[in-house]
């Protein structure tokens, strides 16, 4: 017996190696479903856009029973009791049914680092149940566009205690966002009957990040930006990539600017990008320094960009068509 037990002990190295190996040739283990889709939203909130911390939150107003919260950025050592500087407002897109304030969390960062205050605002989105309830012919677009001109009603009402100029505010947003930020300032319609009426939606400046504008919207003239615009509209820029679908839309409230005399409207593309690509890898601050240049000619920012332009050398080309 002990010969015996000697000889196992003399194995067992070559017993622990064997088994030690049969672990690390097995196959991993497939993650559980959950904790992968964990880590898609990891890698989401790791793009360009996600990255700044939220703003200080306020709620502006309630509907459909829901909070509706605004993000607030202020410019450092800002004090609201002396200070007195142009206001931004931006909304988020996400097709008028999604989307989130981190969208434009870096622009809001930067533009406060500027001298601006500046906001962004969730609003009301209908669910696809409640679109299906609405009169035919009456957009789900339309909460959307009240809950904006509330947002920025109340940005001006708060103009004493945010230190900002409720008469030099500037607004703008991203896809749906850029078309919800248009019909809150130019449908005279569509108000909250609890807001001051006192207090109108009007704005000095647009920064539209590839607003979706369609002809789509003619079923309903309410939320039709066609037949809201006109050649008096203030200052604008607009951004777009050559190949975003959405082009079309814009193109056409473009040329009835122009060709009613408009000449404060700017278009600025970039040759080969889709939809969405002002807030991707270095378009980012290609787009951020351009709407910078942008409210630095209206007056509403001094100095320079303090952004440095990506080195691999992205640009932007101002389009001038025909009137």
């Amino acid at each position: 017996m002990p010969n015996q037990s000697f000889r196992i002990m003399k194995r067992l190295p070559l017993i622990l190696t064997l088994a030690l190996a049969s672990v690390a040739i097995l196959p991993a283990a497939e993650k559980p479903a959950e904790t992968k889709g964990k880590a898609k939203k990891a890698r989401k909130a790791e793009q360009p856009g996600n990255k700044d911390a939220p703003g200080k939150p306020y709620i502006y107003k309630t509907s459909a029973g829901q909070p509706r919260q605004m993000e607030i950025y202020f410019p450092p050592n800002h004090d609201p009791a002396t200070a007195k500087v142009p206001g931004l407002i931006l909304f988020h897109g996400g097709g008028w049914t999604g989307g989130s304030l981190s969208q434009f969390r870096t622009a809001c960062a930067y533009f406060a680092s500027r001298g601006l205050v500046c906001a962004t605002a969730e609003y009301q989105m209908l669910s696809k149940a409640d679109v299906a309830k609405r009169a035919k012919g009456e957009s789900h677009k339309r909460v959307c566009v009240t809950d904006a001109k509330s947002a920025i009603r109340w940005f001006k009402q708060k103009a004493p205690e945010l230190g900002i100029d409720p008469q030099r505010i500037i607004t703008g947003g991203g896809s749906a966002g850029g078309h919800v930020s248009a019909l809150a300032t130019l449908n005279p319609g569509l108000n909250d009957p609890a807001d001051p009426a006192d207090i109108d939606t009007g704005v000095v400046a647009y920064v539209w990040f590839n607003p979706a504008f369609t002809a789509d919207d003619s079923v309903d003239a309410e939320i039709d930006v066609l037949n809201h615009i006109k050649p008096t509209l203030a200052p604008a820029i607009a951004f777009f990539g050559t190949k975003d679908p959405w082009k079309k839309g814009w193109d056409t409230a473009y040329q009835k600017l122009k060709s009613s005399g408009n000449t404060t409207t700017e278009l600025w593309v970039a040759e080969g990008q889709s939809h969405s690509f002002f807030n991707k890898g270095p378009w980012q601050k290609v787009t951020l320094i351009a709407a910078d240049r942008f409210l630095i000619q209206q007056g509403l920012l001094n100095g320079e960009p303090t952004l440095a332009a990506p080195p691999t050398g992205e640009k932007l080309v101002q389009v001038d068509p025909k009137p």
